[in-house]
């Protein structure tokens, strides 16, 4: 019997001490969905899947009239989805139409990227007028993850 006392008690101690996941884990709930996307591949599969997701999110969203805040953060080689020289045809013209009819979705581009295609490529490199800039995309992320949005990878 003393052995399960200790153990109940080690157990309350540890829960008040660390909190349950609920509270670990709790945020004020506004009612507003978000999600982050993540794109860092040149692959223009890939980057449709992207778009995909984001419209089906949307739409479902809007659909049973809840907000939702959608960012699509691209680095490393998926920065060309938001290029506008080198982003397949299809997905520049799709790109284009976010920018035009889904407020909510914004894209966000990685500084440190763009820094790195323009030293290798010895020229400036266009991107998509409405897009973000933060000097790190992964950081983006980190920071998206800690605040509580959904990071998905489609």
């Amino acid at each position: 019997m003393p052995v399960l006392f200790r153990a109940l008690v080690l157990l309350c101690f540890v829960t008040v001490a660390v909190g349950t996941p609920s509270e670990l884990w709790a945020e004020e709930d506004d009612g507003i969905h978000r999600l982050v996307l993540q794109i860092s591949d040149n692959d223009p599969h890939k980057m449709m899947s992207v778009l995909n997701v984001a419209a089906n999110v949307s739409r479902h969203y809007s659909g049973i009239g809840e907000e939702v805040e959608i960012r699509i953060v691209a680095f490393e080689a998926g920065l060309h989805l938001l290029r506008t020289d080198t982003a397949p045809e299809d997905v520049a013209k799709r790109v284009q139409g976010f920018e035009m009819s889904m407020p909510n979705v914004a894209f966000v581009a990685c500084g440190n990227t763009i820094d790195t295609m323009e030293r290798l490529e010895g020229a400036k490199i266009p991107i998509i007028e409405h897009a973000e800039i933060v000097q790190t995309g992964v950081v983006a992320l980190i920071e998206a993850n800690e605040a509580g949005w959904t990071i998905v990878r489609p």
